[in-house]
């Protein structure tokens, strides 16, 4: 199987697990505070996603959300590292695994391979409504096998956008309500980073934008924007990497708009 292959068939067994679950009885702890919480199928997903892609590619290097959070490496070592790295895999088994716990649509599997500190494929899957993206470098971007493309949209008003709220920068995206408010037509929070990148590269979204991702959060989606045509850089406009933890992705034409609505709220 291909590396493609191979993801998108993890993913979705992932999936299929994930959703049989899905408004049932959870045991949810709590990680770094009661707003970050992590159930065992997180941890069974990651499992699950791991064996995969190891039993096909065992000298592949993996980086997963649950399996990092109980490291004792700190991250950003991990990524300085990445740029040696031929090939990383990056895993946020369950992203949304709030919306998981509560019952609530909005939940996804993600999952990316970069190789050395490069995105080259994506893969997020949404088990609720059964949707498969997929995208390689150079390959254009698909849902469910179709070709997908972000939104043709040129005025803010024209599009609806998304955020997410982290705890740590609540402060900082309440006020970024009010600029976007004003210029585009509306604002969705759908609980997922990646479900975000996914509706902003088949078009569904506008822009999304968010503070204080990681990189299991982010490595699904930017190859999937990039691939439908859109665009992908931190907050203040500047080159994406595996680092980058506060970020825009947009359509391209309304990233101008983005950017300088941003810089308007941190003044």
């Amino acid at each position: 199987m291909s590396y493609l292959e191979i993801a998108c068939k993890a993913a979705k067994e992932a999936g299929r697990m994930i959703r049989s679950r899905a408004g049932g009885e959870l045991a949810a702890e709590e990680k770094s505070s009661s707003f970050d919480v992590v159930t065992e199928f997180d941890k069974k997903a990651e499992q699950l996603i791991r064996a995969s892609i190891l039993e096909a590619y065992p000298d592949h290097a993996f980086l997963g959300e649950e399996e990092t959070y109980h490291s004792s490496r700190p991250l950003h070592e991990v990524l300085e590292a990445a740029v040696d790295v031929p090939f990383l895999w990056i895993v946020d088994p369950i992203d949304g695994t709030t919306n998981f716990v509560h019952g609530i649509p909005g939940f996804t599997v993600s999952i990316g391979l970069a190789c050395k500190g490069e995105l080259v494929l994506g893969v997020v899957y949404d088990p609720s409504r059964d949707e498969l993206f997929w995208a390689e470098q150079g390959k254009g971007a698909y849902l469910n096998g179709n070709p997908i493309k972000v939104s043709a949209a040129e005025h803010t008003a024209e599009c609806v956008i998304a955020t997410g709220f982290m705890p740590a920068y609540r402060e900082l995206n309440i006020p970024s309500l009010a600029s976007f408010g004003k210029q585009f037509r509306g604002i969705r929070v759908l609980g997922s980073a990646a479900l975000h990148m996914a509706y902003v590269a088949c078009g569904r979204l506008g822009a999304f934008w968010q503070y204080g991702l990681n990189a299991w959060d982010l490595a699904g989606g930017v190859v999937l924007v990039r691939e439908a045509g859109g665009m992908v850089t931190d907050i203040g406009g500047g080159e994406f990497g595996l680092s980058v933890q506060h970020i825009i992705c947009s359509n391209g034409k309304v990233h101008p708009a983005m950017i300088s609505c941003l810089k308007q709220n941190v003044q």
